[in-house]
Protein backbone atom coordinates (compact mmCIF):
# COMPACT_ATOMS: atom_id res chain seq x y z
CA UNK A 1 0.00 0.00 0.00
CA UNK A 2 1.41 3.39 -1.03
CA UNK A 3 1.16 6.58 0.98
CA UNK A 4 2.72 10.05 0.94
CA UNK A 5 4.50 11.67 3.85
CA UNK A 6 6.51 14.86 4.31
CA UNK A 7 10.24 14.76 5.00
CA UNK A 8 12.37 17.05 7.15
CA UNK A 9 13.82 18.89 4.13
CA UNK A 10 10.44 20.19 2.96
CA UNK A 11 10.10 17.43 0.40
CA UNK A 12 7.54 14.68 0.17
CA UNK A 13 8.02 10.96 -0.21
CA UNK A 14 5.86 8.34 -1.84
CA UNK A 15 6.32 5.30 0.36
CA UNK A 16 5.07 1.73 0.22
CA UNK A 17 4.38 -0.35 3.31
CA UNK A 18 4.60 -4.12 3.46
CA UNK A 19 4.52 -6.85 6.05
CA UNK A 20 7.67 -8.81 6.81
CA UNK A 21 8.40 -11.56 9.34
CA UNK A 22 10.04 -8.89 11.51
CA UNK A 23 7.01 -6.58 11.33
CA UNK A 24 5.78 -3.81 9.05
CA UNK A 25 8.34 -2.00 6.91
CA UNK A 26 8.14 0.82 4.40
CA UNK A 27 10.40 1.90 1.59
CA UNK A 28 10.63 5.11 -0.41
CA UNK A 29 9.40 4.83 -4.01
CA UNK A 30 10.06 8.46 -5.00
CA UNK A 31 10.90 11.83 -3.47
CA UNK A 32 9.49 15.12 -4.79
CA UNK A 33 8.71 18.77 -4.16
CA UNK A 34 5.94 18.83 -6.77
CA UNK A 35 4.10 15.67 -7.79
CA UNK A 36 4.53 15.38 -11.56
CA UNK A 37 3.76 12.68 -14.11
CA UNK A 38 7.45 11.66 -14.09
CA UNK A 39 7.41 11.17 -10.29
CA UNK A 40 4.19 9.17 -10.54
CA UNK A 41 5.67 6.91 -13.23
CA UNK A 42 8.85 6.38 -11.19
CA UNK A 43 6.81 5.42 -8.12
CA UNK A 44 4.52 3.13 -10.12
CA UNK A 45 7.51 1.42 -11.76
CA UNK A 46 9.18 0.57 -8.43
CA UNK A 47 6.05 -0.30 -6.41
CA UNK A 48 5.15 -3.91 -5.68
CA UNK A 49 1.47 -2.97 -5.97
CA UNK A 50 1.38 0.16 -8.20
CA UNK A 51 -1.14 2.81 -7.12
CA UNK A 52 -3.05 4.71 -9.79
CA UNK A 53 -2.03 8.22 -10.73
CA UNK A 54 -5.33 9.57 -9.36
CA UNK A 55 -4.73 7.85 -6.00
CA UNK A 56 -1.29 9.44 -5.75
CA UNK A 57 -2.60 12.90 -6.67
CA UNK A 58 -5.36 12.64 -4.06
CA UNK A 59 -2.89 11.48 -1.39
CA UNK A 60 -0.53 14.35 -2.26
CA UNK A 61 -3.31 16.92 -1.94
CA UNK A 62 -4.35 15.46 1.44
CA UNK A 63 -0.85 16.04 2.88
CA UNK A 64 -0.52 19.49 1.29
CA UNK A 65 2.00 18.62 -1.42
CA UNK A 66 2.10 20.60 -4.64
CA UNK A 67 0.61 18.74 -7.59
CA UNK A 68 1.67 19.62 -11.13
CA UNK A 69 -1.04 20.77 -13.46
CA UNK A 70 -2.53 18.30 -15.86
CA UNK A 71 -0.61 18.53 -19.17
CA UNK A 72 -3.85 19.04 -21.12
CA UNK A 73 -4.91 21.89 -18.86
CA UNK A 74 -1.46 23.47 -19.10
CA UNK A 75 -1.51 23.26 -22.90
CA UNK A 76 -5.00 24.80 -22.96
CA UNK A 77 -3.83 27.68 -20.74
CA UNK A 78 -0.85 28.31 -23.01
CA UNK A 79 -3.04 28.23 -26.14
CA UNK A 80 -5.53 30.63 -24.57
CA UNK A 81 -2.67 32.97 -23.63
CA UNK A 82 -1.32 32.91 -27.20
CA UNK A 83 -4.79 33.52 -28.66
CA UNK A 84 -5.20 36.41 -26.22
CA UNK A 85 -1.99 37.94 -27.59
CA UNK A 86 -3.39 37.72 -31.11
CA UNK A 87 -1.30 34.73 -32.21
CA UNK A 88 -3.43 32.24 -34.13
CA UNK A 89 -2.57 28.72 -35.29
CA UNK A 90 -2.39 28.05 -39.03
CA UNK A 91 -5.71 27.08 -40.66
CA UNK A 92 -4.97 23.33 -40.74
CA UNK A 93 -4.14 23.20 -37.03
CA UNK A 94 -7.11 25.43 -36.24
CA UNK A 95 -9.47 23.06 -38.06
CA UNK A 96 -8.02 20.03 -36.30
CA UNK A 97 -8.28 21.76 -32.93
CA UNK A 98 -11.92 22.70 -33.49
CA UNK A 99 -12.76 19.15 -34.61
CA UNK A 100 -11.02 17.59 -31.62
CA UNK A 101 -12.69 19.97 -29.16
CA UNK A 102 -16.10 19.24 -30.71
CA UNK A 103 -15.43 15.49 -30.45
CA UNK A 104 -14.04 15.64 -26.90
CA UNK A 105 -17.37 14.71 -25.29
CA UNK A 106 -18.00 11.85 -27.70
CA UNK A 107 -16.60 8.35 -27.17
CA UNK A 108 -13.39 7.88 -29.11
CA UNK A 109 -12.98 5.18 -31.73
CA UNK A 110 -9.56 3.59 -32.15
CA UNK A 111 -9.64 4.02 -35.94
CA UNK A 112 -10.23 7.78 -35.92
CA UNK A 113 -7.41 9.22 -38.03
CA UNK A 114 -7.74 12.73 -36.58
CA UNK A 115 -7.08 11.48 -33.07
CA UNK A 116 -4.21 9.30 -34.26
CA UNK A 117 -2.51 12.25 -35.92
CA UNK A 118 -3.19 14.50 -32.94
CA UNK A 119 -1.40 12.11 -30.58
CA UNK A 120 1.81 12.41 -32.63
CA UNK A 121 1.75 16.19 -33.18
CA UNK A 122 4.12 16.95 -30.30
CA UNK A 123 5.96 13.62 -30.10
CA UNK A 124 9.67 13.91 -29.50
CA UNK A 125 12.16 12.48 -31.99
CA UNK A 126 12.95 9.73 -29.45
CA UNK A 127 9.27 8.70 -29.26
CA UNK A 128 8.97 8.72 -33.04
CA UNK A 129 12.18 6.69 -33.33
CA UNK A 130 10.93 4.05 -30.85
CA UNK A 131 7.65 3.79 -32.77
CA UNK A 132 9.53 3.37 -36.05
CA UNK A 133 11.73 0.62 -34.59
CA UNK A 134 8.60 -1.15 -33.27
CA UNK A 135 6.98 -0.87 -36.70
CA UNK A 136 10.07 -2.25 -38.45
CA UNK A 137 10.27 -5.15 -35.99
CA UNK A 138 6.60 -5.88 -36.66
CA UNK A 139 7.21 -5.86 -40.41
CA UNK A 140 10.09 -8.31 -39.95
CA UNK A 141 7.84 -10.61 -37.93
CA UNK A 142 5.11 -10.81 -40.57
CA UNK A 143 4.99 -14.12 -42.46
CA UNK A 144 6.53 -14.13 -45.91
CA UNK A 145 4.38 -16.90 -47.39
CA UNK A 146 5.11 -17.90 -50.98
CA UNK A 147 6.94 -14.64 -51.64
CA UNK A 148 10.17 -15.82 -50.02
CA UNK A 149 13.04 -15.12 -52.40
CA UNK A 150 10.85 -13.31 -54.95
CA UNK A 151 10.86 -9.55 -55.50
CA UNK A 152 7.82 -7.52 -54.47
CA UNK A 153 5.31 -6.99 -57.24
CA UNK A 154 2.52 -4.48 -57.25
CA UNK A 155 -0.70 -4.79 -59.24
CA UNK A 156 -0.58 -2.88 -62.53
CA UNK A 157 -2.48 0.37 -62.84
CA UNK A 158 -4.84 0.59 -65.78
CA UNK A 159 -3.95 3.50 -68.04
CA UNK A 160 -7.57 4.56 -68.67
CA UNK A 161 -8.35 4.65 -64.92
CA UNK A 162 -5.37 6.84 -64.25
CA UNK A 163 -6.25 9.19 -67.12
CA UNK A 164 -9.80 9.59 -65.80
CA UNK A 165 -8.52 10.37 -62.33
CA UNK A 166 -6.13 13.02 -63.67
CA UNK A 167 -8.79 14.60 -65.89
CA UNK A 168 -11.31 15.04 -63.07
Amino acid sequence: MAFITSSRRGEFEIRESRSTPRGPRSRTLATFRELSDEVIEKARATAAKPPTADELRSAARRVGAAVARDPGDQAARELIAELGKGNEPDPGLRLMLLDLLADAAKPRSSGDARHSVAEWMAASPEERGRALVDLLLLADALPHGARLGKPLEFPPLKADRHANAVAS
